[in-house]
């Protein structure tokens, strides 16, 4: 591609540009030349406001959770937007930040492609018990991490009754972390099983295999709740949450705002799922995806594009 060279030019003319968007911007002739660039993230439409006008602009989100706090301005620089439910929808109209006819709802294409696989389940652990995993958010302004999270880990492995994947936001660790070398101190123990980067952290392994889920706003919760199961949040900002829709799924199991209570609160997860949880499980589930209909979420997107490139 072009990338090296129009990156030098712009480091000479001194931008200042991030490196996502700098990449961007140095392969602006490439990008140019097609008819469609699908997008699971907004930086994407940076090309426009540097003159790119012919390809069509696709927005595929990433994830389905409940918080509104992605939702921005830029998605209204796409010309088609994918929502994965009603719930979605709803929050991009209800915003203004697209057209009603600039927006379809396609399901989930990623349950497409996990679920005509077979899980191929790893081995983590030396003795069979019932598994967590352990999913915090990498925004520490709203993440159960910085409050409680080695000590939610040191629970667990001070206690054998569980064992813990701890596979966080793919962005918690991706970086130099103060918490690494005591994460994998922790990640020793028999019960334990650390995962800061891998195919496995994003492919549904551990979710799918997992038999309850601990976390605290990661849109994840919604891919382990394809199949309803046990939950358990960690309210580590101790926030007033109840009524706000952006922690719609903390009505889906036990809330607690201290590690001490994590543990109690899985056993409470289990026994009362069915009889407290399950149905609002389904409920929000239903609100989440739109995966009704003859058709795969992949071959709707796929018909979508097609249909409105056609209309161009």
């Amino acid at each position: 591609l072009l990338g090296p060279g129009w990156l030098r030019a712009l480091r000479l003319k001194g931008s200042s540009l991030p490196p996502k968007s700098a990449m961007l911007a140095a392969n602006l002739g490439v990008l140019s030349r097609y008819d469609v660039v699908v997008a699971p993230e907004r930086t994407t439409t940076l090309i426009r406001r540097l003159g790119v006008r012919r390809p069509m602009l696709v927005y595929t989100q990433h994830g389905a959770g409940d918080r509104s706090g992605t939702l921005e301005p830029r998605i209204g620089l796409f010309d088609l937007v994918m929502a994965a439910g009603p719930k979605t929808r709803d929050q991009i109209l209800s915003h203004g930040l697209a057209r009603p006819e600039d927006v379809v709802t396609v399901g989930y294409p990623k349950f497409d492609l996990v679920e005509a696989l077979p899980l191929q389940a790893p081995n983590l652990f030396p003795h069979a018990r019932p598994t967590v995993i352990y999913n915090p958010h990498f925004d520490a302004d709203i993440s159960s991490w910085p409050a409680q999270g080695l000590a939610i880990l040191e629970a667990f492995a001070g206690d054998p009754r569980y064992n813990l994947i701890f596979a966080p936001h793919v962005r918690l660790f991706d970086q130099a972390h103060p918490d690494r070398a005591a994460v994998e101190r922790l990640g020793r123990a028999a019960n334990i099983h650390v995962s800061l980067s891998g195919p496995e952290m994003i492919d549904m392994t551990y979710v799918r295999m997992a038999d309850v889920y601990l976390g605290d706003v990661s849109s994840q919760i919604y891919e382990f709740l394809r199949d309803p199961r046990p939950c358990v949040f960690v309210n580590g900002q101790r926030r007033d949450w109840r009524g706000d829709p952006a922690y719609r799924n903390w009505l889906y199991g036990p809330v607690v705002e201290t590690a001490g209570e994590v543990l109690d609160a899985v056993d409470r997860s289990r026994t009362d799922h069915a009889a407290l949880y399950r149905e609002e499980q389904a409920r929000g589930l239903a609100e989440t995806f739109d995966l009704t209909g003859p058709d795969t979420s992949s071959q709707r997107a796929a018909r979508a594009i097609a249909e409105r490139l056609q209309s161009r």
